[in-house]
Formats: structure tokens, C-alpha cells, sequence
């Protein structure tokens, strides 16, 4: 994948790349802090346990796979977000996977994640293998539930109950999109 550079609204530069062994640490750094600003994460501050070796690994089996795909948004050499999107090995799921996806607050609004979300789903369509690309979100996250609309994202059910979050529940959207 080539290394995408796009003026977004502050007049910054955001830099989207794959994402590579040695970015491992700045990832877990990175987690960890987006952890602490938001409640619609699947995990809380101190919750994501990945070891250093862990990550590593799993950038590794990423770049190994062809229908795997992580990548990072950067501005200054600074992570302001990661997109990961993982699909099955089988032969019956290696056509579709979810996609996880996580914008540093301070850079809320600023277009990140539709650049994000439109560098995957090209890359989607180069492989030739993914057709169909999955989302679980929060269904009070409507800014986020707007943005996957926008890119065509369908809403094609809820998941009750899949997020307990300071004595209360929280359901989700599963969303599709199809190639």
C-alpha cells in the first residue's frame, strides 16, 4: 500500500500508512491514551493488556496476510489513528472481516476518520478478495454512526447488551458494507 498525505481541516497534514513492526510501542502508547478519552471503546484505561512482543506479532501476521490490513494516521510523526481490519483464513470467511477503528479526541471532526475509512475500503477493493466489511458501533455514537452512513455503511441489526459500562448496558449496531 502507497503512503497517502491529505491537508484535513486545521490545514495539518494527515499521513496514512501500513503500519510497521517498529511502530509497535507508539501503537501500545497510543491505545493506551485513546483508552482514557473515550467510553465507546470495547476497553477502558488499563484494560488493553498487549504486550510489546504481542503487538509486534500481530503487525507481523497483518502484513503477512492478504485480506488483513492496519494502518495508521500520523500528523508530525505523531499517531492520531489506527484502523485495523481483520478477516477470517477459511475459505468460506477470507471475503469479509470487521473493522476496528480509533481517532485521538483532540482530532474529532477533522475528516481523520473518513480518510481512514476510505483508504481501507480501497485497498478492500484492490485484493480482489474482500467483498463485504463489518462494524460493531455503539448505537449512541452517532457521530460515528453518521460517518459510516455516509460511506455507505448499512445497519444490519443490534446486539443487545454489549457493552457494560458503569452499571449500565449499551447496545450495538452491526453494520455492514458490501464491495
Amino acid at each position: 500500500m502507497e503512503v497517502h498525505r491529505y491537508p484535513i481541516k486545521n490545514d495539518d497534514i494527515l499521513l496514512i500508512r501500513q503500519v510497521a513492526e517498529d511502530d509497535a510501542q507508539a501503537v501500545l502508547d497510543f491505545v493506551h491514551s485513546i483508552s482514557a478519552e473515550s467510553d465507546f471503546l470495547s476497553f477502558g484505561y488499563g484494560e488493553f493488556e498487549t504486550t510489546l512482543a504481542e503487538e509486534r506479532e500481530f503487525i507481523r501476521s497483518c502484513w503477512a496476510s492478504d485480506n488483513q490490513l492496519f494502518i495508521l494516521g500520523l500528523i508530525d510523526n505523531t499517531i492520531v489513528a489506527t484502523l485495523i481490519f481483520s478477516s477470517g483464513q477459511r475459505p468460506r470467511v477470507r471475503h469479509s472481516g470487521e473493522l476496528s477503528m480509533s481517532v485521538r479526541k483532540r482530532y474529532w471532526g477533522l475528516g481523520i476518520g473518513s480518510l481512514m475509512l476510505d483508504t481501507l475500503i480501497t485497498w478492500a477493493r484492490a485484493t480482489q478478495i474482500v467483498k463485504k466489511i463489518n462494524l460493531r458501533v455503539r448505537t449512541d455514537n452517532q457521530r460515528a454512526i453518521q460517518l459510516y452512513e455516509c460511506t455507505g455503511f448499512l445497519k444490519e441489526g443490534t446486539i443487545r447488551k454489549e457493552i457494560f459500562l458503569d452499571g449500565t448496558y449499551f447496545d450495538h449496531y452491526w453494520m455492514g458494507l458490501e464491495l
